[in-house]
């Protein structure tokens, strides 16, 4: 009898154990998206697209869809009150991780080439064009006005931003959209050059661009204070990204704050990357990311994406018939307009090699690649202004 108890309690015990693992709770969502995870992990490491940002996310994406028992009490999922991974996930979910990330953007970078030749500066914001049009097409699906907003963002390319702005107008869209945003970033090298080729000629392809001239100190300097002061007082709402950006590129360019600019570029960068990639990834549980407003979101970036590459194209070709022989910019250049930094102007220079190789387009291209941080972060300013 005594016997019989015993095995009659281990085997309890040992149902219960298996109860509370993650075989007994897995779905077929759960290996969905593991899949997914495993795919971003693949592409990062084996293709190197972006490893920085799909490393963190798509480990993200595995911690995130592990299966426990819901009810047990545990707090270790992102969405429980009290779990680490909640408190992690108050920053993305708040929106000040993005701010940061942009502190380190502007402190590692030269907006030389924009200064040079202000002129870049519209092929920035003629890329914008993408956000404006998604979100238009995200009203016609019969998205809310805020919800087409934050899906509309992702045309920027600019992963904080749409995590910053989402944050605000349609936290239960964000995992989708800061998955997208992310995944569109990675996949510039796939998307933009069939786009660059398609809507340019070949003579156009080979436009040799008058070099860059010097920029003095006094200019880099006095840069990010102007900048400020224009975008930020013309769109107020945008000054939590803006101001940091411009804060950061400040500590870079004074010559006096090496050590703040080395720090916020490098470990405060690293740090803050690694917790948002992370928490962005956990927060596409399967339960909530799921579903067909995530395929939307998906297929909306996309269009984003490919609609602010072609505007930037299209932009510089109409630009150009109002420019003199010796001052026409490559088209090719177009696509930089979105703010995948370093990303679209590398691209603008891959493709451009492919007709002429010694036509260097990477320093032409970084003007409208850095114009686009400006622009993404304004655009989200003036949806942000309009909706809340």
């Amino acid at each position: 009898m005594e016997e019989q108890s015993f095995l009659s309690f281990m085997g309890n015990n040992l149902a219960d154990f298996w109860e509370y693992t993650g075989f007994a709770q897995a779905t077929g969502q759960h290996l969905i998206m593991i899949l997914v995870g495993l795919f971003f992990l693949w592409l990062a490491i084996k293709k190197n697209f972006e490893p920085l940002l799909l490393v963190p996310i798509g480990f993200g994406i595995l911690i995130g869809n592990i299966p426990f028992k819901a009810d047990a009490g545990l707090e270790i999922g992102i969405y429980e009150e009290g779990s680490v991974l909640n408190i992690l996930y108050q920053g993305v979910k708040t929106g000040w991780y993005p701010p940061l990330v942009f502190l380190g953007i502007g402190a590692m970078t030269d907006f030389s080439a924009l200064i040079s030749n202000p002129k870049l500066m519209l092929v920035g914001a003629a890329a914008q064009f993408g956000i404006f049009g998604a979100y238009m097409v995200a009203l016609a699906i019969g998205f809310e006005p805020a919800q087409a907003a934050g899906i509309a963002i992702i045309g920027g390319a600019d992963g904080p931003t749409a995590i910053f702005l989402s944050s605000k107008l349609a936290p239960n869209l964000m995992g989708a959209i800061a998955v997208s945003a992310y995944s569109y970033m990675a996949l510039v090298p796939i998307i933009q050059p069939p786009i660059m080729r398609a809507l340019t000629t070949k003579k156009e392809k080979v436009i040799r661009m008058k070099p860059a001239r010097a920029v003095s100190q006094t200019e880099k300097i006095m840069f990010p204070i102007v900048g400020l002061l224009l975008t930020c007082f013309l769109v107020p709402s945008a000054l939590p990204l803006l101001g940091m950006l411009f804060f950061g590129n400040l500590l870079k360019e004074s010559g006096v704050t090496r050590r703040l600019a080395d720090t916020a570029s490098g470990p405060l960068t690293d740090a803050i990357i690694v917790l948002l990639g992370v928490t962005v990834g956990a927060s596409t549980q399967a339960s909530e990311f799921l579903t067909w407003n995530t395929i939307f979101i998906f297929f909306l970036g996309f269009c984003a994406f490919c609609i602010a590459t072609t505007s930037g194209v299209l932009f510089v070709k109409f630009f150009n018939l109002f420019l003199s022989k010796e001052n026409k910019i490559n088209p090719l250049i177009g696509n930089a307009g979105v703010s995948a930094v370093p990303m679209s102007a590398r691209i603008s220079q891959n493709v451009g090699l492919e007709y002429d190789p010694s036509n260097y387009l990477l320093m032409h291209a970084m003007g409208p690649n850095v114009a686009g941080v400006i622009g993404s972060a304004c655009a989200a300013g003036v949806l942000l202004g309009f909706l809340v």
